[in-house]
């Protein structure tokens, strides 16, 4: 499914050209469920967005299901990330003044679908992640946990493929991360999503399928294991 070929970024720092990534390859399966692990500064966050299409590489190709993304417009990535990708973040990236069914709503907008084929889409993604009785709730009313599945909710609603996950439990007590890791087990088991899961935390990269570290540039991937 995503294939990233000697792929290379750098970031300006005053006038000096800092690197990133170099010479980078890595293959990811449909259907698999990838932790990426690293120290801090590693480029573990700008590889997720590399093949998100949120930012470009420098040099080199990513090539998604036979297409590289590299050579699309601004307005074809930003179409084709629509279609494809559902984002989750360490800070759950709500809006505040929004409802729990108004911030899953929000990438729909943009769709052909009828005001009630949206409402019936949120409301089973909010049913898939349990809070089907917490809709109406903006996101100053709902715990940490709470919020992050609304943040699933909202990566699930256009159906994507490929589903990038960036330090999700990062901000979540225990028993709320656990629970958001199960729920990603699931969104990859049960619904085939491809995940590609940013992580410090060792336990909570055990609930993928395989791990590949990333450190001054080189990637190192662990056996596959079932989690």
């Amino acid at each position: 499914m995503i294939e990233l070929r000697h792929v290379g970024k750098s970031y300006r720092r005053g006038d000096q050209q800092v690197p990133v990534l170099q010479d980078l390859s890595l293959n990811i399966h449909h259907g698999e469920f990838l932790a990426l692990m690293g120290p801090s500064g590693s480029g573990k966050s700008t590889l997720l967005n590399l093949i998100a299409g949120i930012d470009r590489p420098d040099q080199g190709e990513i090539i998604i299901d036979g297409r590289d993304i590299t050579k699309l417009s601004e307005s074809e990535l930003a179409r084709w990330r629509a279609a494809n990708v559902g984002f989750i973040f360490q800070f759950y990236n709500l809006i505040p003044v929004l409802t729990a069914f108004e911030n899953v709503a929000l990438p729909l907008q943009l769709t052909s679908l009828s005001e009630s084929e949206k409402k019936a889409r949120v409301t089973e993604a909010l049913k898939t992640v349990g809070l089907a009785d917490r809709m109406d709730h903006t996101p100053n009313e709902l715990s940490g946990g709470q919020q992050q599945r609304v943040a699933i909710a909202r990566a699930l609603i256009t159906d994507p493929k490929l589903i990038v996950a960036d330090e999700p439990t990062g901000d979540l007590d225990r028993q709320s991360a656990q629970d958001i890791l199960d729920m990603l087990e699931r969104l990859n088991q049960d619904m085939g999503k491809t995940i590609l899961m940013v992580t410090h935390d060792p336990k909570a990269a055990e609930h993928a399928k395989a791990i590949v570290h990333l450190e001054k540039g080189q990637l190192e991937r662990d056996a596959d294991h079932s989690g």
